[in-house]
């Protein structure tokens, strides 16, 4: 496939059409990591951990299973 700029404001972008972000598994709200490699460009989506919250909740949720092993293990 071949794409080309388009002017953005100052700037130039390259612009994805719903089959390729679809493809992707990406959307507007994905954050992507750019990476340069030689001479291509390379954009996959990024890692973002969970937040805190997440975390939080997902201990919350294992803690009454798993509580006795957890404190067997601390010791």
């Amino acid at each position: 496939m071949i794409k080309n700029l388009q002017k953005h404001g100052n700037s130039q972008a390259l612009v994805f059409d719903k089959t390729m972000l679809e493809a992707l598994g990406i959307d507007g709200d994905t954050p992507l990591h750019i990476t340069i490699t030689g001479d291509s460009l390379v954009v996959r989506p990024a890692f973002v951990g969970a937040s805190a919250e997440d975390i939080a909740t997902s201990l919350s949720k294992m803690r009454p299973r798993y509580s006795k092993m957890l404190k067997t293990l601390a010791n």
